[in-house]
């Protein structure tokens, strides 16, 4: 009789429920601690076992129990004890590089509310106990670099919100199982004994996520040794002799074209030659100024620029394409350059890439976009379509993004006092609201520091409103790292609940003065919110700039917009306010800041008090650098 390999587990399982039933508390969470620094060689750990252990180095806590445990790179040496599936509320383990071994202990099958577990770069070994996979919070799973062996769990498919899965570098055997997991963004299983075919579900990732095995099959060679073409199977020779009439054909055809320009160059020459008129109003550059459509071409035959409302068309393509540029810079849709014209004009050019619609649906689009207005968005004053270019017009904003000021090199030393903060949230909020006022299925879908323009006296205009829809997914995968609400899975359908959710992330951009994205290179795949969440008992010294502990009246600001941020940023969306409820508790904080605000004679005491003798009448100082 073949024994069941988790069966030692639940006799386990039935103590440890006991156990955590009757003292679920911050004392059990102690006791598995301690228990790990015991078995794993812990003698680095300097944890005062007479201390908190929220104290405790690697340690995170809320609501007194600990939920964040990280002590990557510190030489852990050992097996796992069971007792740290004591740890019931924990939501991140990493144990990254270190030298712990031996199998997975039963224990984490009580781990039930995991979120992150990264073991990569240990010694563990034995099969991928099957518990993992009723982890079913489990987002991310990295057991990189080990010494697993066995198979790959099919039912991997349990974990219905895993993001990130990475087994490279171990010695798992046999096929992959056939993984259906929509939210499944990461893979790599490269470096191991699998054998068989790729999996159609994941046929999608890129060969270095397989090489190192026997494997076959998309993104690798196929599996019979043929290459599929639309589910057609062709030999060797045949795709050689496919490529070889396909070279002559195009050949053939490049022959042919240029046979034909030489003729219709001729035919051009004549007529011009016949018709002066019409040569000196294209050499003149003459336009007309019907704007009705994208597609409307001018005297010439060329198509021209479409200009929206009442902007005044004082310059046209030709003069975009003489005029100054310098490049704004690189974001998801394209690239943004300043245009000075050779009268003096200057604008804001965005040259588009990876669009996926016709011209008659980008034309669709333009005129929704260009029939908004409103004082906190930038308005769109044209745009081009072209087979080769796509552009579209804006107002120059001189300030340049709040991104920029915040981390780039304009807003090295800057210093925002806290009214000015206040006003940029609130600016952007109402630019978000009236996009949002405008119908139910309207959304931003990219909302970033990068994309709130700022103008001379720091009023927040929100940018790239309407295209999130325009661009290709390749275009729009990586385009809200750190700002992409979590059950976001296709970037061109975001829907006005995740802008909520993108909103509060910028929130809190703002008062910590960090880009979610390097928090989330740092934090080991913990999300922005959690990671300033984690934090908040150490107010001063983690989270926010150390000049706002001075004035006491802040902080209890900061904390409201803290709290609205964090409200923004539920994970269920349903539990998200609406972009109009945050502008009422903005206003209210504005309303606040006015009636805090120093009179003359308590602006000389804390100039005398200050310790650079200077103060800003705008509100306390607030420091946005790192």
């Amino acid at each position: 009789m073949k024994l069941n390999p988790n069966v030692p587990c639940l006799s386990l399982l039935l103590w440890t429920t006991l156990l955590v039933t009757t003292n679920c508390d911050l004392a059990s969470d102690r006791t598995a601690l301690l228990a790990l620094r015991e078995a794993a060689g812990g003698r680095q750990l300097s944890w005062n076992p007479s201390s908190s252990p929220c104290n405790w180095t690697g340690v995170h806590c809320l609501q007194n129990r600990v939920v964040e445990l990280r002590l990557p790179g510190l030489g852990l040496s050992g097996q796992l004890p069971d007792a740290v599936g004591n740890l019931t509320e924990l939501r991140t383990l990493s144990l990254r590089f270190n030298a712990l071994w031996g199998p997975i202990p039963c224990g984490f099958s009580q781990l039930t509310y995991l979120r992150n577990l990264n073991l990569q770069g240990n010694r563990f070994s034995g099969d991928i106990p099957a518990f993992l996979f009723s982890l079913q919070n489990l987002i991310r799973l990295n057991l990189a670099d080990n010494n697993f062996t066995g198979t790959i769990p099919g039912s991997i498919n349990n974990l219905t919100r895993l993001a990130t899965l990475y087994l490279e570098n171990n010695h798992l055997s046999g096929s992959i199982p056939d993984i259906e997991l929509p939210t499944l963004v990461d893979f790599n299983v490269s470096f191991n004994q699998l054998n068989g075919p790729i999996p159609k579900g994941l046929s999608s990732n890129p060969k270095a996520a397989f090489e190192g095995n026997s494997l076959c099959g998309e993104p690798l060679v196929s599996c019979n040794g043929t290459k599929t073409i639309c589910g057609i199977r062709f030999s060797a020779g045949a795709i050689a002799g496919i490529v070889v009439g396909g070279v002559i054909v195009v050949l053939l055809l490049l022959i042919l074209l240029v046979f034909l320009c030489k003729r219709k160059g001729a035919k051009i020459t004549d007529k011009r030659v016949s018709n002066p008129t019409h040569t000196a109003q294209v050499e003149s550059g003459n336009r007309s100024s019907d704007s009705s459509g994208g597609g409307k071409k001018d005297a010439s035959g060329s198509k021209k620029l479409v200009f929206f409302g009442n902007t005044p068309r004082v310059f046209d393509l030709d003069d975009l394409l003489r005029a100054s540029a310098e490049v704004l810079g690189k974001g998801t849709f394209g690239t943004a350059y300043k245009a000075t014209t050779e009268t003096g004009i200057v604008v804001a050019v965005k040259r588009l890439k990876d669009l996926i619609v016709s011209e008659k649906e980008f034309k669709e689009k333009m005129e929704v976009v260009g029939a908004m207005d409103h004082q906190n968005l930038v308005p769109v004053s044209a745009y081009y379509f072209g087979r080769d270019e796509k552009l579209l017009i804006y107002d120059y904003m001189p300030m340049g993004s709040l991104s920029a000021l915040l981390h780039g090199n304009r807003g090295a030393g800057m210093t925002l006092n806290w009214n000015t903060l206040c006003g940029i949230a609130l600016g952007a909020a109402r630019g978000i609201a009236y996009l949002h006022s405008q119908g139910p299925g309207i959304s931003h879908g990219n909302i970033k520091s990068s994309n709130i323009l700022l103008s001379t006296s720091y009023d927040a205009h929100v940018s790239d409103f309407g295209l999130a829809q325009l661009a290709s997914p390749t275009s729009t995968t990586d385009r809200a790292d750190g700002y992409r609400a979590p059950e976001v899975t296709d970037a061109s359908k975001v829907s006005q609940k995740a802008d909520v959710y993108s909103f509060g992330i910028l929130l809190l951009e703002l008062l910590t003065g960090k880009a979610p994205t390097h928090a989330l290179l740092n934090e080991e795949g913990v999300d922005f919110p959690r990671c300033v969440k984690s934090k908040l008992r150490e107010w001063t010294a983690e989270v926010f700039d150390p000049q706002l502990q001075r004035y006491q009246n802040v902080k209890e600001d900061v904390d409201i917009l803290l709290q609205v941020a964090i409200d923004c940023t539920a994970q269920d969306p349903d539990k998200r306010p609406s972009m109009s409820e945050m502008i009422t508790q903005i206003e209210e904080l504005e309303r606040r800041s006015a009636e805090k605000r120093p009179s003359m004679s308590e602006m000389i005491t804390q100039i005398h008090e200050a310790d650079d003798g200077s103060v800003d009448v705008g509100g306390p100082p607030y420091s946005v650098k790192d």
